[in-house]
């Protein structure tokens, strides 16, 4: 599926169609792809954007499809699909959990192969990418069980919020509580814990607490261990993560913190995602930082549109 043709010397971009394209993901997949060459955006009026013929339409004249939408609002958009060659990629839950869909991260076992193959594709949640990127190879090899019961805590720039959230982070005057971190997700129904749970193989989903800090993108994400809980102690862990995180995207880095402290913003800007431990035998913290806009959104939307293209991987990506 080559991302353009060439006949008699004129060269047949790749249409790519946006929807959703005013909000945060839509706005930083479309700067991403402005500078593409090989990429012609389709693009619709404001009065157009409302109208669903004209969405419509222009679906189903792409190539990919990129949905940056609320949950229920990409459901339907799915259902205006009738071009069987169009490569849907949905920012949104609405199908994480689906079976009828491949999930979007191709560092996964077997899971590159079946982007490539697929016409559906959901794109990971942004806490999410860091939990199953340190977990989900670690079950999967038996060096954890699938009856382990786990805790997460993960720290995001408030652009992760959208547009409310950066409006209030931003304001002149705002709220003197936004300028230390928050605690959110209390009700432990966090709308990511069920792809966590089902990407990892999980019996039970993780005990989470995320927290929303005054900078405006980035993320850390921890597991922590306890040494009994690890079949081979770290050293296994280690291992499988220098063999499944080799980059470009997903690397394995060995203890990469900032003398004693370990700081969320450091992969600002970024697509990439750096996985690390640190601790000891008796209690082990594994930790995934990356741009929670990066590998936790667009990034990986476009991550996954090269894969699905059978184009370089990371085109236009920023590592």
């Amino acid at each position: 599926m080559p991302a353009y043709l060439c006949i008699t010397g004129v060269i047949a971009l790749t249409k790519v169609f946006i929807d959703g394209s005013t909000g945060t993901t839509g706005l930083r997949i479309a700067e991403r792809l402005e500078g593409r060459t090989d990429i012609e955006l389709i693009r619709l009026s404001e009065e157009e954007r409302k109208n669903s013929r004209s969405r419509e339409n222009a679906m189903n004249e792409a190539k990919v499809v990129f949905l940056c939408l609320p949950d229920d609002a990409a459901r339907e958009a799915v259902s205006f699909v009738s071009n069987p060659d169009t490569v849907i990629i949905d920012a949104s839950t609405a199908h994480r959990t689906s079976d009828l869909w491949t999930y979007g991260m191709p560092e996964l076992a077997g899971n590159r192969e079946r982007i490539r193959a697929s016409h559906r594709i959901a794109n990971p949640g942004c806490h999410a990418s860091g939990f199953i990127a340190l977990i989900a190879p670690l079950v999967h090899t038996g060096v954890l069980a699938k009856d382990v019961l786990l805790s997460c805590f993960s720290i995001t720039g408030y652009s992760g919020g959208g547009k409310k959230m950066i409006a209030q982070y931003e304001a002149p005057e705002r709220d003197t509580l936004l300028s230390a971190p928050r605690q959110y997700g209390l009700s432990q129904m966090h709308k990511h814990l069920l792809e966590m749970q089902k990407i990892c193989g999980l019996q039970t989903a993780p005990l989470f607490s995320p927290i929303v800090a005054d900078f405006y993108s980035g993320m850390e994400v921890t597991v922590p261990l306890m040494g009994c809980q690890v079949c081979g102690g770290m050293e296994a862990i280690k291992e499988i993560y220098r063999s499944c995180y080799v980059g470009p995207v997903i690397r394995y880095a060995e203890k990469t913190d900032e003398s004693g402290f370990l700081s969320a913003l450091s992969m600002s800007g970024r697509d990439d995602m750096e996985i690390s431990v640190y601790g000891n035998e008796e209690r082990i913290l594994l930790t995934a930082r990356f741009d929670n806009l990066g590998k936790g959104a667009s990034g990986a939307a476009i991550q996954n549109m090269n894969v699905a293209l059978d184009i370089p991987e990371t085109t236009g990506l920023v590592l």
